[in-house]
């Protein structure tokens, strides 16, 4: 193939491959249907990727059956170079279809085969998920989920579900109106985390990823409402394992709540502050360890998180060896993490422990960086308000000059 001449018109603009299903946008110009869909709906451009002009996402794309059949034409002609014909597209989807399949979709009868058939929809095309969010098909699951796997016990269809609304997310606005109408619609997906299935870990991955869209998307109401139990079973996600965009998902789902002081002591009462020290110490990946220290650092905000905290062997050590070693954001929760500790429960035991883990040595190799200002100053207060305790530290003078 690489000694043919391609007709350039044959050409994606966007993938500069042949186009498989060619469409012609407002502007004119004409593209493979994955690739301009992608441009739209993932990408989220509102411009035509040639022109530079205006581009909908609502636009219309037409297919151009005419080009499609030349390059079927062309390829058929050069089958002896090892051109393989592209096959003719399928119909795309309409709004007509989605709206008979959701219309359907609440006779019981034909349920598992029509939420099936979306995931399939779901995951065949960016045009398709387009037609699946304007037409409200993320409602429709949540409700499926919470109505019939949740209240009845049943898990047929329940990966099927979790995959769509993996693709298919629900509006903020449609999010409010669902809490309105169903109030356990999260307890629903926390019921996921136990159901034990074959691929439970795929599956309880899929239910936090869900989980994770909505609470970002809820309102304070909500978020400020979250009962213990939903903590515990958080927390059991990270005791019993995901993937490790699962992980990172629950991570994200419990520095969201962290503003409420309630929610900090309901997690700390479902034993997160041992689960992410345990879990650091497995050394996950940069983005995971900031997200743990800085929950860590609002559990460390309260009597039981820091007592919790204090309370496992490994915390100040594993919260010292990430201090210089992960990322600035790293450092500024290990900073405010020792802050806390040292202001609220600096005891000898405490500062000792400290010395001994190598903490108080990087406190002071911080001064000396090139680091932002407040952490220096951070660090420094630190230091200076334990100084009689740590002045034996070879490091300690040099980096304060004590008058």
């Amino acid at each position: 193939m690489d000694d043919i001449e391609v007709p350039q018109y044959f050409v994606c603009p966007i993938s500069l491959q042949i186009m498989q299903d060619p469409v012609t946008a407002i502007t004119g110009i004409t593209y493979d249907r994955d690739s301009i869909e992608h441009w739209l709906f993932q990408s989220k451009n509102t411009t035509c990727p040639v022109t530079k002009q205006p581009l909908p996402r609502d636009s219309e794309l037409t297919p151009n059956h005419t080009l499609r059949r030349l390059i079927q034409a062309w390829c058929t002609d050069n089958a002896s170079h090892g051109i393989d014909r592209i096959p003719t597209p399928k119909p795309p989807l309409d709004k007509a279809q989605v709206l008979k399949l959701l219309k359907d979709f609440w006779n019981p009868k034909l349920q598992l085969k029509i939420i099936r058939k979306i995931e399939f929809l779901a995951t065949e095309s960016e045009g398709n998920r387009k037609y699946l969010v304007d037409a409200g098909v993320a409602k429709a699951v949540l409700l499926f989920i919470a109505n019939r796997c949740y209240k009845e016990g049943l898990v047929d269809g329940l990966e099927e579900a979790l995959s769509i609304l993996h693709f298919v997310q629900i509006s903020s606005e449609e999010l409010c109106l669902l809490f309105m109408e169903n109030d356990q619609i999260i307890d629903s997906l926390t019921w996921v985390f136990g159901c034990k299935l074959q691929n439970q870990i795929a599956v309880s991955t899929h239910a936090v990823l869900v989980l994770k869209s909505i609470i970002q998307k809820a309102n304070s109401s909500v978020l400020e409402t979250l009962n213990p139990d939903f903590f515990k079973k958080l927390v059991g996600v990270l005791r019993n394992g995901v993937t490790q965009q699962g992980t990172n998902a629950a991570l994200h789902i419990m520095l969201d709540a962290c503003p409420w002081e309630r929610n900090r002591i309901k997690m700390v009462d479902a034993g997160a502050v041992y689960e992410l020290i345990e879990l650091e110490f497995e050394a996950p990946e940069k983005k995971t360890t900031e997200l743990i220290l800085g929950i860590l650092f609002h559990m460390c905000s309260c009597f039981d998180g820091w007592a919790q905290f204090l309370s496992h062997k490994g915390g100040i050590c594993v919260v010292s060896k990430r201090l210089l070693r992960v990322s600035p954001s790293a450092d500024d929760r290990a900073i405010l993490i020792f802050s806390l500790i040292c202001k609220y429960s600096g005891t000898n035991m405490v500062l000792q422990e400290m010395l001994e883990v190598g903490a108080v040595s990087r406190l002071c190799t911080l001064l000396q960086i090139d680091c932002a200002p407040y952490l220096k100053d951070k660090a420094r207060q630190i230091l200076r308000s334990h100084y009689e305790e740590w002045k034996k530290c070879p490091c300690l003078g040099i980096s304060l000059h004590p008058r």
